[in-house]
């Protein structure tokens, strides 16, 4: 089952997280196949602008819970490694030459946060929203809740999404700094391939210059992103976080209660 898809049109390639029936939920599986996909783009001359977008009716709800309830004897270790790789996305997203434009089209939460906000043009539709859900999950942030969201947006704007675990929704993302543009749902995928064509179409130079230029202390950025790993490990195995993992697979419905089969392939 492929997890990333990956789809070709001229100079731009659209890159597709598909495990949309278990809402596109973070495995390792998922972040191995993305890490290679967006590998072989950094040494792709042909290809010159790229998007970033998932199937179904979530961008992504983040850390699979129903995994880290199965990984419950050694999830330290889990973490650690679903955290690592997670940063590899984040940091491999930021350092890909091509500029990448996200098309968010509903519920980002957790960590997946990240793998928007590191992309350069951010387009969501109405539908689309920001949560953080450590507050109810008992983890540490991670994806970049504090690394990203609180240089991109503010201290304080990032304070109140994670210790009052507000719902940021598009008008608000858009005004935060988190998004680029809100564009309807049903003109979001033809938004973002006319953004990625327009890209390609400019000097190569002038675009992939200008992305590492605004991106600015790349190494900085990455220590956040380890601090942000190792008190997430730090926390993963505590009473509370094994608590909110039952609590939050008991009263998260956009978990459906028939996906065990899907898990079982991941």
């Amino acid at each position: 089952m492929s997890l990333v898809r990956v789809e070709r049109t001229d100079a731009v390639v659209r890159v597709v997280l598909s495990r949309g029936g278990m809402h596109n939920a973070l495995v390792p599986e998922l972040l191995d196949a993305l890490l290679a996909t967006l590998a072989e783009l950094k040494v792709d001359a042909t290809c010159r602008a790229v998007i970033l977008a998932a199937d179904g009716p979530a961008f992504s709800i983040g850390g699979d819970m129903r995994r880290f309830r199965r990984e419950r004897d050694g999830l330290r270790v889990y973490g650690n490694g679903l955290v690592g790789q997670l940063n590899e996305a984040i940091l491999s997203l930021i350092d890909l030459p091509q500029p990448v434009v996200a098309a968010v089209n509903g519920i980002v939460t957790g960590g997946s946060i990240g793998l928007v906000l590191a992309t350069d043009i951010v387009l969501l539709s109405p539908q689309a929203a920001f949560k953080a859900h450590y507050a109810t999950a008992g983890f540490g942030p991670d994806g970049g809740w504090t690394a990203l969201v609180g240089r991109l947006a503010g201290r304080r704007r990032a304070a109140s999404a994670l210790l009052l675990n507000r719902t940021v929704r598009a008008e608000e993302a858009l005004a935060w700094g988190l998004a680029s543009e809100i564009v309807a749902a049903d003109a979001l995928a033809e938004r973002a391939a006319d953004a990625a064509r327009k890209i390609a179409a400019y000097p190569c130079g002038t675009m992939r210059a200008s992305k590492r230029l605004l991106w600015g202390d790349r190494e900085q950025l990455a220590a956040d992103l380890e601090a942000e790993r190792e008190r997430f490990v730090e926390l993963v195995a505590a009473p509370e976080a094994l608590a909110g993992v039952d609590a939050f697979l008991r009263d998260f419905s956009a978990y459906p209660d028939s996906q065990d089969e899907e898990d079982a392939k991941c």
